[in-house]
């Protein structure tokens, strides 16, 4: 997104559509109790995870200042012209070093940020002079004491000559980071808590940050925060490995201070406006598409890949891939062709991919995609996460670790063939599905011989006719799907003005093996 936003979901109406899909396999076990072990634990991580125990026998406390009215007020372009002045950065000049954001906009919660440093550990200390304002930013929002609303890390990740911003922690639990050659795009979250239910979804914080400053020549730093809700508390480190692909390594012990239904565990949020496969385009817009990642990749552990295009759905879409834990997933910015989005601000065809790497047992659960409506670019509209299959009740410890790698899609995670684009006509009594497959074992291959393709659709509807088409253009395949309504749909004619969601499975094989990657989607006619 072009912009930095906090996203509430509790706005929205929960006449859920749920959609099933996948299919898998059995899972196992659930994790875990806490094993903290002072021997094998940083001292710092446990002096977190001791605070967020304590934390958690007493009951939730709001971040106690409160921000004058006009900061309140300000609009985003406002508040990104309260700039921190470079030459006050921690550690400069580096590699590493450390700015602070200005509290304001939706960033109304004040952190506190301590320094860890071979003396020991230090608080940041907020003062209106480590702030300027760029022209027509007002002068006097600067003059109070109001604390910090997060912080960012530079490093010279595109050329030795400057210090490129590489993480940022702000809003909530929200941060996101870069790897080479990216802008800002999706982010991350420490938590999600009921998220799509009924009940209101609840946003954890972080409200404090331990920074450790890097010794000279490091090419990693260390981040551990403070989580704080009303239902959980917890601790997380974060080792942050700048590069080509930019890898944070991440662990958290998670104390449920009251009973949770339902927990989202390395939860990812991104944008979806429009795209070749969904258009809400509006008029006067020049840009062909408008979205941070445009599809969600599963690794199943039963070693089969889910390519599941995302939508700018009209109701609240909640997708389920059950089975084992799965070996890694995430979201994609799959389309990296300036052409296709003409955005030269936003540069939407440079925006990260996020990868979730899983570690240790997470026990039984599912991989859930919730897609919800959304009218503008501003708004984050797609979350995925891992969510247990149990609810959790107070008193319980969990602890889950994971690698997060934020990267171009280019990256390939596997040798099978890729989605590569999918499009839709939509016909009165059913569609037409036109999906494009490259690299692989399909580049070079000059005829459809010996590919078979393995389709399925969910009840209520029938394929009518399948086309496997060779695409000069990609040097792969088109793969067409003919979809009717099925006549003998008691449910459609009973409810004629709400028809039935139309689940989708696909993929080439050759000789019974799979060449590409499972296509996944899910259609609202």
């Amino acid at each position: 997104m072009a912009q930095f936003l906090y996203c509430s979901l509790r706005s929205i109406c929960f006449s859920v559509l749920i959609v099933l899909s996948g299919h898998f396999f059995s899972t196992p076990s659930v994790l875990a109790d806490d094993k903290d072990d002072s021997t094998t634990t940083h001292t710092h991580f446990q002096e977190v995870i001791n605070k967020a125990r304590q934390l958690s026998a007493s009951s939730f406390q709001a971040p106690g200042k409160d921000i004058p009215q006009a900061l309140k007020d300000i609009g985003y372009d406002e508040w990104r012209d309260i700039r921190f002045k470079p030459s006050k950065s921690l550690w400069a000049p580096g590699p590493f070093t450390v700015q602070l954001f200005h509290l304001g906009f939706l960033y109304q919660s004040p952190v506190m940020i301590h320094e860890i440093d071979k003396k020991g550990t230090h608080d940041v200390l907020f003062s209106p002079g480590l702030f300027d304002h760029a022209k027509g930013a007002k002068t006097d929002l600067l003059k109070k004491d109001v604390g910090f609303a997060g912080f960012r890390v530079h490093y010279p990740l595109n050329t030795p000559k400057y210090a490129d911003e590489l993480v940022a922690f702000l809003g909530a639990s929200y941060f996101r980071a870069l790897g080479k050659g990216l802008s800002y795009g999706m982010s991350a979250r420490g938590l999600t808590i009921n998220a799509a239910e009924d009940i209101g979804e609840e946003f954890p914080l972080f409200r404090e940050f331990w920074i450790a400053r890097p010794h000279r020549g490091s090419k990693e730093i260390t981040i551990y925060a403070l989580l704080d809700s009303e239902s959980v508390t917890g601790a997380y480190e974060f080792i942050v490995r700048p590069g080509q692909e930019t890898v944070m390594d991440v662990k958290s012990i998670l104390f449920i201070r009251k009973d949770v239904r339902k927990l989202g565990i390395a939860p990812l949020t991104s944008m979806f406006f429009y795209g070749e496969s969904f258009s809400s385009k509006k008029d006067g817009d020049f840009r062909p598409e408008v979205h941070d990642s445009d599809g969600l990749l599963i690794d199943t552990k039963g070693g089969e890949w889910i390519w599941h295009p995302v939508v700018n759905s009209e109701r609240l879409l909640i997708n389920s891939f059950s089975g084992d834990q799965p070996r890694g997933f995430g979201f994609l910015q799959r389309d990296m062709d300036f052409d296709h989005y003409q955005d030269l601000e936003a540069r939407y065809d440079r925006r990260p991919g996020v990868w979730v790497t899983p570690k240790g047992d997470w026990g039984k659960g599912h991989v859930e995609l919730i897609q919800l409506p959304t009218d503008s670019e501003y708004n984050d509209n797609i979350v995925a996460s891992w969510v247990p299959e149990r609810s959790f009740q107070a008193g319980e410890v969990l602890t889950y670790s994971y690698s997060l790698s934020w990267h171009a899609a280019k990256l390939k995670r596997h040798p099978l063939a890729v989605v590569d684009a999918t499009r839709i006509v939509k016909k009165n009594d059913g569609a037409m599905f036109l999906i494009d497959l490259t690299g692989g074992a399909l580049k070079g291959a000059v005829s459809d011989k010996g590919l078979m393709p393995d389709a399925w659709i969910s009840q209520g509807y029938r394929i009518t006719d399948t086309q496997i088409i060779k695409n000069p253009v990609t040097d792969g395949f088109r793969v067409v799907l003919h979809v009717r309504t099925d006549k003998e749909n008691l449910l459609e004619q009973v409810l004629p003005d709400r028809p039935l969601p139309m689940e989708l499975r696909m993929f080439l094989k050759s000789k019974d093996l799979p060449v590409t990657e499972t296509w996944s989607y899910t259609y609202q006619p």
